[in-house]
């Protein structure tokens, strides 16, 4: 097959929640654990990290894996979704897997993975792991897909387990109460294996207390040192922290919400440097050392590993920017901070997945914007229309556009060079935007 075609296979042919919803989705670790013994265990041969949460694990992830490089490691990257291509999911020191091994490992395994009716998110994840393997990283830096406890990356064993936040987002399918999710996203947490959260809720730090106590993992929660004290917004769409026991520092991604990020990232690294990685002992001057790594990492984390889609800036005149955030905990901070961009006008292409808190979201839109609803390519998409109505129903004004590429241009044609452009409400409208419009 050619890689368009094996990636036709992977997106089409294999059961994919990314694309089917509840029907793409099988719960369980049988068939990963099948999988892992038939490519021998490839994950035991490096090192690992992973990261969970509802919010914020795409981003905390990136940054990890930018300091590891920074520090010298070989350093393996597993996230999902893609924005523009299925090769941004496996990447080592930020450069993409090749196309050539993804189709030789499609055509070589393809019967053996139809014959245990592997699903699109289990082939992915075994690839990486075979891949990292292959390639000799030293660690992996290891995005959980969904949930955690059932999560096809849930067969590793990381030197420290991260769990960012826990709101309600896919609850057809962890549960309808952050305490059910926080069970799920919890399951990642080893036995004996350090534990870093980010943000907690009273419901969700009693679940993370009793699992982690039941496990004997250490637990340490970033928001009770708040290292981040504050952040400031740039002109390029990036933030400049202000941190409690260090020198300010600039981080490459963009959003107010990096605010929690970086200080669920900082706690990570403290965990790493105990165990023996990033310098060899505690002295001042690998601790100096570490720190000036790690503040150029930040500042250049985009280079370094790939990730867009963070608040990021993609246009001037007018302003353009896009965001994957999804679900009410990121718009809670995503409505915000459009309402206090600079523009005269504000516009707003916008659409939704059909598993999402739709009237949650769209209760927290800015009203004074002109909104431009829309449907991205995936099956899961909202029609447009339908976003519409339910816009209206919290005074969101604005016309239909059957694809986010005439959203978009709709947007552009009504728009001064003194107006703000906002894309987003899904990853998937972002993914559009990204391949169609820049």
């Amino acid at each position: 097959m050619t890689y368009q075609e094996t990636c036709d296979y992977l997106f089409n042919q294999t059961a994919n929640y990314e694309s089917q919803g509840k029907n793409g989705y099988k719960e369980g670790l049988d068939t990963m654990l099948a999988l892992d013994e038939h490519f021998g265990h490839p994950h035991r041969s490096f090192k690992t990290i992973h990261v969970g949460g509802t919010n914020g694990k795409g981003s905390v992830s990136h940054m990890l894996a930018a300091v590891l490089q920074v520090c010298g490691y070989r350093v393996g990257l597993y996230t999902s979704p893609h924005l523009a291509d299925f090769s941004e999911r496996i990447r080592i020191n930020g450069q993409p897997i090749g196309e050539d091994y993804v189709t030789s490992f499609v055509d070589a395994e393809k019967d053996y993975l139809d014959s245990v009716k592997a699903t699109f998110f289990e082939i992915a994840t075994i690839m990486a792991f075979k891949y990292f393997s292959d390639h000799d990283v030293d660690i992996a830096v290891v995005e959980v897909g969904l949930g955690g406890r059932l999560d096809s990356t849930n067969i590793i064993t990381p030197l420290v387990s991260v769990i960012t936040n826990v709101s309600l987002d896919h609850t057809q399918l962890l549960g309808s109460s952050v305490e059910q999710i926080a069970m799920e996203k919890a399951g990642i947490i080893k036995k004996g294996v350090p534990v870093v959260i980010g943000e907690t809720l009273p419901e969700t730090r009693i679940v993370f207390e009793a699992m982690a106590q039941e496990a004997g993992s250490p637990i340490v929660y970033a928001e009770d040192e708040q290292e981040v004290e504050s952040v400031d917004l740039l002109s390029d769409g990036t933030v400049m922290c202000h941190n409690k026991h260090i020198p300010p520092f600039k981080c490459g991604l963009g959003g107010m919400y990096q605010q929690k990020n970086v200080n669920t990232m900082l706690p990570v690294l403290n965990e790493l440097v105990k165990l023996g990685y990033l310098c060899q002992c505690q002295t001042p001057e690998n601790r100096d050392a570490v720190q000036n790594e790690m503040t150029q990492a930040l500042l250049y984390v985009k280079n370094l590993t790939g990730l867009h889609g963070r608040w990021e800036k993609v246009g001037e005149k007018p302003t353009v920017v896009c965001d994957t955030g999804h679900n009410v905990g990121a718009w809670q901070y995503l409505s915000k901070q459009i309402a206090e961009s600079k523009g005269n006008r504000k516009h707003i292409v916008f659409g939704m997945v059909d598993d999402k808190d739709v009237y949650g979201v769209m209760s927290t839109l800015p009203t004074n914007a002109v909104y431009y609803f829309t449907k991205a390519s995936t099956k899961r998409a909202l029609p447009e229309q339908s976003v519409q109505v339910f816009g209206q129903q919290f005074g969101l004004e604005g016309a239909a556009y059957p694809t986010v590429k005439a959203a978009f241009k709709a947007a552009t044609e009504a728009a001064t060079e003194d107006d703000f452009i906002f894309v987003g409400g899904s990853t998937y409208v972002v993914a559009d935007f990204m391949k169609t419009c820049i």
